[in-house]
């Protein structure tokens, strides 16, 4: 009897001893299909390289581009060992209205870890070109595909940079040895005033009385014995406002840039006979105040 007392306490002791044992440890390879799933994830995420650059291109300003502008956009791998080679991507359409969206796509397989690559982005509406003052650095560690802000900036026309040139010349005459001279004609009364600097003549100021016919006003600036510049003013009389006003001027391979006719707050584009009148003009009173020597 006391065997079989002993057998059951024993059998009993067993019995609470397995309940109270830690589970057995998963085999590998079976841990739970959420942690694998969230470390793919991750490896995904940090290997993942964007196929496009998208953002907004705004214009600096209020004045928006005519129907004939157009837009060039093009992502740039601008680092020194890439010097000369092709965009990664490429765009050029119809300028449209701004600001407005835009979208490169490109192929991330001609990526080059650790080369710079820009957006460059160039408007041409006729003369005028605008371009970006700031760089848009895209695909960089750091740098913003998506959301890109671009604004581009309106340059000079060579227009607008020979008539600045030929303002800064005028505020430089105080400067300048001036001399005068008169000369009359059977129904034209001329004068002149011819300043010269470091012996070369530099600008010429005439005044022309046609009498009953009007009256012109004209400042020629010259380089090198050639005129680059001329602004004339047409008027009723000497004391009379201008009815007219004409613009033209030359760049260094002598090609006409400047070219405006003017007539109240109405510019249009001057003819090319007009200023090739204008030069003719410029050549003959340049001979008259010098003597023929044109210098």
């Amino acid at each position: 009897m006391r065997k079989t007392v002993l057998s059951l306490m024993s059998i009993t002791a067993l019995a609470l001893a397995g309940c109270n044992a830690p589970a057995p440890s998963p085999q590998a390879g079976t841990e739970a299909p959420a942690s694998a799933n969230t470390a793919a994830a991750a490896t995904t995420a940090a290997t993942a390289v964007a196929n496009e650059v998208s953002g907004t291109i705004s214009l600096r300003g209020s004045v928006q581009p005519s129907a004939n502008a157009t837009l060039v956009l093009n992502l740039v791998d601008v680092s020194a060992t890439a010097a000369g080679s092709a965009p990664l991507a490429s765009k050029t359409s119809p300028a449209g209205s701004f600001p407005q969206p835009f979208k490169l796509e490109f192929n991330p397989a001609e990526v080059k870890p650790g080369d710079l690559y820009v957006i460059q982005a160039m408007l041409t509406d006729g003369e005028r070109h605008y371009a970006m003052p700031i760089q848009a650095p895209v695909l960089a560690k750091g740098s913003k595909n998506d959301g890109v802000a671009i604004e581009l900036v309106a340059e000079q026309t060579p227009g607008e940079k020979i008539m600045d040139a030929f303002t800064a010349e005028q505020k430089q005459l105080g400067g300048m040895k001036v001399s005068h001279g008169t000369k009359l004609d059977a129904d034209v009364s001329r004068g002149w005033q011819l300043f010269r600097q470091a012996g070369q003549v530099e600008f010429i100021r005439e005044l022309v009385d046609y009498g009953d016919k009007g009256f012109t006003s004209t400042d020629y600036a010259y380089k090198d014995g050639k005129p680059w510049a001329i602004v004339q003013e047409t008027k009723p009389s000497r004391d009379g406002k201008p009815s007219a006003i004409d613009r033209a001027g030359w760049n260094d391979d002598g090609a006409l840039v400047l070219k405006q006719h003017q007539v109240g707050g109405d510019v249009q584009e001057l003819g090319d006979d007009a200023a090739a009148k204008l030069k003719k003009q410029a050549m003959e009173i340049l001979s008259v105040a010098t003597g023929g020597k044109n210098k």
